[in-house]
């Protein structure tokens, strides 16, 4: 770190003409880095299969579809002669004015599977004609007004699972967008750094971190060309570059600053101040870079191409922080450092007085501390053991509005909700057909089954048949629907569908995470073990990640799934579960960003205990300088995920919660109650490291000897 720091300081224009060349080339590319990406997601599984031929041959039929109901005027039956004539208008209206849809109704079957309970209803199923696409609320509105013009007296419902999904009440009025976010971010970001500095230093781990975003997406840009097309990069990407590339840069930049005023302080000059800050903050910010970059990474061996895609841009997300951190940050301290740091409040000459009676506090009681903390950690992952990984339910989506209308109107029809999750099977042989209908329409746990007719259904001797079960497959109320329609088809009929892919998704993904929670694990706890020198201290980092991101999990289910604030805060019910990606995205990101805290205040307690053998003195020192540096970054890291809760993406709001909840928690009870008062019981203990692992971890035998001078700690005090 000293001479990377040397090194930058003497070429310091080279270093930054260097940067200014790649953050122009990132303005020019990150508007082509959308186009770029793909949705979607690929898995080698039995409904990615039978979806692939259903695009290939129909188009958006392998997509839940948009559903109509149609309630007839009193005293009318669906199978009279006049009703008849008006649904067989009604399907040619459609033909008419849409004709690249394809329609599943009572007129084109004849199927009693589409008729209502009470005989006096009827269900159209509505598909798009594109691959990968849902039919949109606009297109199921005209169908809508469409049927009641076709059918006099007739009232009628739309639904869907898109049409719930883009109806929910509590969406914003405008769509959300990448750089909208980033910019809540950076706006939130800004006021926490004027709050930490008291000057425009404040702008500067700001400065860095949008270079560091745009940087990040010129990679994915490249990487788009590189990697194999088995991996697309999904859209999601662009929303985590830019927001978790911007917190971690800002915390990186946050902890090489803040040393660098530090030594300002205690009288050096500012050339060996900038060094101080490379050599201690800087072997920081590698090694959480690295671990963070790690941890990321190791989303790759989950066989899912959306969660490969992120691991793959996430091995650049931290590296690129630490990078800026190291090179272009120093540069900048160095030439023009001591001019921005004004105004300068006195404050900033003196550690924090709370933090350092906070750490005080503590060891006092860390019995106590660690009691309290644990427990609150146990207590939330007691609520996590009851978390339902599947897709929200229909009523989830959207509690009040017409769509949430049109699925009471299923309900109460007769139809259920599991309409909304219609399967569609690919039969490969159209001669199969009736006898694939027939057999599924003895299914208990099916409601029936259709083969819809004309050639909108038909291709290359192939057809379509669409299985309504009688539960929302997917979902917590699922049952066995989906396991009954494949045991029931003959060989070589396919079963597709989304629903259908998410569960395969979830077997694949959550088959994979106790291998990808092994290498993070292992990983994690050898970079711990070198660069904090004790085998004791990464060994409960590691432990204390896991039981934080359980105790995440819990805080997620006790809002979404339960329902407790979720209707306060963005004006939706319990979803009664967790989105398929959720709970593995935020291990991966949570156990990397969290474990930044710890080195970030462990880096400062090991410099202390080996300038003088006193722990309870050295833990003092760390948290005073490092409480109001953790906090801040923690905040800041909580805004930008927080804005992106806003979204309608049901998905993209637990996640962004739960990273955001995580993250405070971590920061408050892990890192400022439990990681002091842990160090504080275990004592010498800490810094147990053995010559044996000594030599495995290559490290030279001196810098693991017992401190020759023991010196107490004095901890000038400052006002806030």
């Amino acid at each position: 770190m000293t001479a990377l720091g040397n090194w930058v300081v003497r070429h310091r224009l080279v270093v930054g003409l260097l940067w200014l060349v790649i953050t122009i080339a990132g303005l020019a590319l990150a508007p082509s880095v959308s186009g770029r990406l793909i949705s979607g997601v690929h898995v080698n599984s039995p409904a990615n299969t039978a979806n692939v031929q259903i695009a290939k041959r129909y188009g958006g039929a392998d997509h839940p579809p948009g559903l109509l109901t149609i309630d007839l005027p009193a005293g009318q039956k669906v199978d009279s002669p006049a009703v008849k004539a008006n649904l067989r208008t009604l399907d040619s209206e459609v033909a008419k004015a849409m004709p690249t849809l394809r329609v599943a109704s009572y007129a084109s079957t004849g199927d009693r599977a589409l008729i209502g309970s009470a005989g006096d209803s009827t269900l159209m199923l509505v598909y798009s004609p594109q691959s990968g696409r849902d039919v949109s609320p606009q297109v199921l509105d005209k169908l809508k007004s469409t049927a009641e013009a076709a059918v006099p007296g007739a009232t009628v419902h739309a639904t869907g699972v898109n049409a719930l999904s883009s109806g929910n009440p509590s969406s914003s009025s405008h769509s959300s967008s990448v750089l909208i976010e980033l910019l809540t971010g950076a706006l939130a970001a800004l006021i926490v750094l004027a709050w930490v500095f008291g000057s425009f230093l404040a702008f500067l781990p700001l400065i860095m971190a949008l270079i560091s975003v745009l940087t990040m997406q010129l990679f994915i840009y490249g990487l788009t060309y590189v990697v194999p097309s088995s991996i697309p990069f999904n859209p999601a990407v662009q929303y985590i570059v830019a927001l978790l590339g911007l917190g971690l840069s800002i915390d990186y930049s946050l902890l090489i600053v803040n040393r660098w005023r530090e030594e300002r302080t205690a009288g050096r000059s500012n050339a060996e101040a900038v060094a101080a800050a490379m050599q201690r903050a800087g072997h920081a910010v590698v090694l959480s870079g690295i671990t963070a970059s790690l941890g990321l990474f190791a989303l790759i061996v989950v066989p899912v191409s959306l969660v490969q895609g992120i691991g793959i841009a996430g091995l650049f997300i931290p590296s690129t922080a630490t990078v800026v951190a190291l090179t272009l940050l120093p540069a900048v301290l160095s030439k023009v450092g001591p001019r921005v740091d004004w105004p300068r409040p006195r404050s900033a000459r003196r550690v924090s007085r709370f933090w350092t009676g906070w750490s005080r506090l503590v060891i006092r009681h860390r019995i106590a501390a660690a009691v309290l903390g644990l427990g609150i950690l146990i207590g939330l992952t007691g609520v996590a053991a009851t978390i339902n990984i599947s897709q929200p339910t229909g009523s989830a989506l959207a509690g009040t509005g017409p769509y949430a209308d049109g699925l009471h109107a299923l309900r109460a029809d007769g139809f259920g909700a599991g309409a909304l999750t219609t399967v569609p099977i690919y039969v490969p042989s159209a001669s199969q057909a009736q006898a694939v209908v027939a057999a599924l329409s003895n299914v208990p746990s099916v409601r029936g089954a259709v083969a819809p007719a004309g050639p909108a259904w038909h291709q290359g001797g192939s057809t379509m048949v669409l299985a309504i079960p009688t539960h929302e497959i997917g979902t917590s109320q699922g049952g066995t629907s989906l396991a009954d329609i494949r045991r029931t088809v003959p060989s070589g009929v396919l079963v597709g569908g989304d629903p259908a892919q998410k569960i395969d998704e979830v077997n694949s993904t959550y088959g994979a995470f106790p291998l990808m929670f092994c290498l993070v694990a292992t990983v994690t706890f050898l970079l711990l073990a070198r660069g904090l020198r004790s085998l004791l201290l990464p060994a409960k980092a590691v432990l204390l990640n896991a039981l934080s991101v359980a105790a995440t999990y819990g805080m997620i289910v006790l809002v979404f799934q339960h329902g407790y604030g979720s209707h306060a805060l963005w004006g939706i019910s319990a979803t009664g579960s967790i989105d398929t990606f959720v709970p593995l995205l935020m291990f991966g990101f949570l156990f990397g960003i969290s474990m930044d805290y710890e080195v970030f205040i462990l880096s400062r307690v090991r410099e202390g205990y080996d300038r003088t053998g006193d722990t309870h003195g050295s833990i003092v020192e760390g948290v005073s300088h490092t409480g109001r540096l953790v906090t801040s970054a923690a905040l800041i890291l909580f805004f930008a995920f927080a804005s992106l809760t806003t979204t309608n993406d049901i998905t993209v709001r637990e996640l962004a919660a739960g990273l955001a909840g995580g993250v405070i928690l971590d920061a408050v009870i892990v890192r400022m109650l439990l990681l002091p008062a842990l160090v504080s019981l275990l004592g010498t203990a800490n810094w147990w490291m053995p010559d044996w692992a000594a030599r495995l971890l290559r490290l030279p035998r001196r810098k693991v000897a017992e401190p020759t001078r023991r010196t107490p700690i004095r901890v000038p005090l400052g006002d806030a």
